[in-house]
């Protein structure tokens, strides 16, 4: 049977299954039957169902193409079997599938869903739309994955990424872009490059104490390091934040993904924490006048109101409390609280200073003892985050340092504090193959920070206690964290400039909402059986109880 051309690129052909003559008579009737029995029916009375014209067709350039390479003679036609696959010829090349291997990716999924743009959508892109649905549909009509528009659950990352920072995709899950096709710049760009803002900040910070400190005065280090190390970290802070920016003003799904990702979502408070640390540090030569109160309600007044929202989620349940989304990064959620505190001091406000530490330290307590014990009901972190277990040093140290800012005096409080972090630098020290054998990224400029601020407290700890041993231990932990941060800067500029690998595809914000492909159940051991037999018995047998006194009553 043939039929014409619908459309000039198009061809289709019916696959109907040919009717005799008899039968072909009787179905007019039969039809006939059904409408007068569907009309006699109760709440679907006078329904339709809608026509479907392309709900038997296969496209002729899709099956037919590939069968025909095998097909000795041009004028034989072969039909692949009917999987609902073809969409009746619509394109479908961008719709998401099991393999995902020769895909072409849509990465207009991640761009910003205004109301505009969706007043100005083209027909095809609703087609598209469509049928990317239709392919996500099952055979019992439910959905298999509604990732596009829906928002990632916090187990779902733990569950199908893998990595220090949870940005590599197991080998049995699937992305919602192509892995081996370059994605645009901004989609490549991660909320994790504010680490790199981190650590020059916090390197300011340092090398205005090494300078201005007496226990260090020996040294006589010129201020003119602070004042190129500030801005430096300010050309940086300026960069990453214009580029991010843009980033959420073109791709505003894609910033949501990382909000949403356990561990990404930390980094939402960094920006503010380098603001708040370049502020502390301003070189003598810029400015010799006190900071003005209103630097820290605007640098400390969207911090605040972002760890209330976080916060409140670790407080309220749900499906990320806690004990569910716990990991070493969540130390950046606390670490603010204490710099805060010491901005807070130096413009003047104790009182705020006070009520900021007693907040970060009755957090920092909860979420070191979830992480040192890792509840049951907990994701378990992979082995590959151990080199971010860094983050545990940077509360205590600033901890230790905004207590004697605000009470002036490194008394027993501000040592216990900095004690705790001396320990814990120690710990991970003496385990220094968890930072080995790990590609670079830019999220190793996270781990340099905690170890500037243990830096800065033993600087203070060396003015507390003037002898050889502190002094010695100062100048050691500050030359480690220095010459930490002049590697990563060396190998940051090769990476961007010289390989062009410092920003590979972010697959970690394409991940799928759900699991295209079932995994198969495990078989059930032997002592399961046992077990489960036991429980069956058991609960046999007190059946029988309950009914014996019953038949006795009867009786």
């Amino acid at each position: 049977m043939e039929q014409k051309q619908s459309a000039p690129r198009s061809n289709f052909a019916d696959i109907n299954e040919v009717v005799p003559e008899e039968d072909a008579e009787q179905e007019p009737q039969q039809q006939d039957k059904n409408k007068r029995f569907s009309s006699n029916r109760g709440p679907n009375r006078g329904r339709q169902r809608p026509y479907r014209g392309f709900s038997r067709q296969v496209s002729l350039e899709t099956g037919f193409s590939v069968l025909n390479r095998e097909s000795k003679g041009r004028g034989e036609k072969k039909s692949l079997p009917r999987s609902g696959r073809s969409f009746a010829g619509f394109e479908t090349r961008g719709i998401i599938n099991n393999g995902g291997d020769g895909r072409k990716g849509d990465f207009s999924i991640f761009r910003t869903k205004s109301t505009l743009s969706k007043q100005n959508s083209l027909l095809p892109s609703v087609i598209r739309e469509r049928d990317i649905e239709n392919s996500l549909r099952g055979e019992d009509g439910e959905t298999k994955d509604e990732s596009i528009n829906e928002n990632v659950s916090a187990g779902r990352y733990f569950a199908a990424l893998r990595g220090p920072e949870l940005d590599e995709v197991k080998d049995n899950e699937d992305i919602l872009l192509p892995k081996e096709e370059q994605w645009p710049f901004l989609l490549r760009f991660p909320i994790g490059c504010y680490g790199i803002c981190l650590g020059l900040s916090s390197q300011a910070v340092l090398w205005l104490a090494l300078a201005k400190s007496p226990a260090t005065h020996f040294l006589h280090i010129p201020p003119m390091i602070n004042l190129v190390i500030w801005l430096l970290a300010l050309v940086a802070l300026v960069s990453v934040s214009f580029t991010y920016i843009l980033k959420c003003i073109f791709y505003f799904e894609a910033v949501k993904r990382e909000y949403f990702h356990p561990i990404r979502v930390n980094f939402f408070f960094a920006p503010w924490v380098v603001c708040m640390f370049l502020a502390i540090s301003v070189p003598p030569v810029l400015s010799q006048k006190p900071l003005h109160p209103a630097i820290w309600c605007v640098f400390m007044g969207p911090y605040f109101f972002l760890e209330l929202k976080i916060y409140g989620q670790w407080l309220s349940g749900g499906r990320r409390r806690l004990c569910k989304v716990a990991n070493p990064s969540s130390h950046l959620s606390i670490v603010g609280n204490f710099v805060g505190a010491i901005l807070a001091s130096k413009v003047g406000w104790n009182e705020v200073a006070k009520f900021l530490w007693a907040v970060g330290f009755a957090h920092y307590l909860v979420v070191f003892v979830t992480l040192y014990q890792r509840l049951p009901t907990s994701e378990a972190l992979p082995k590959e985050l151990h080199p971010v277990y860094s983050m545990f040093i940077a509360a205590p140290s600033a901890a230790s340092i905004a207590w004697n800012t605000i009470y002036g005096q490194f008394d027993g409080c501000s040592r216990t504090c900095f004690f705790i972090a001396l320990f814990l630098y120690i710990s991970l020290v003496v385990r220094i193959n968890f930072f080995t054998g790990f590609k670079f990224s830019v999220a190793w400029w996270s781990y340099t920070f905690p170890m500037t601020t243990a830096s800065v407290a033993t600087i203070k700890y060396a003015e507390a206690v003037p002898c050889f041993p502190s002094r010695a231990l100062a100048i050691t932990l500050s030359f480690i964290s220095s010459a930490m941060v002049c590697v990563l800067f060396v190998s940051t500029l090769l990476h961007g400039f010289v390989w062009q690998t410092l920003f590979p595809n972010d697959l970690a914000i394409a991940i799928t909402n759900k699991r295209l492909t079932k995994e198969k159940k495990p078989f059930k051991r032997a002592y399961d059986l046992k077990r489960w037999g036991k429980q069956a018995l058991s609960k046999k047998i007190s059946a029988e109880k309950d009914i014996e006194p019953e038949d006795e009553s009867h009786h």
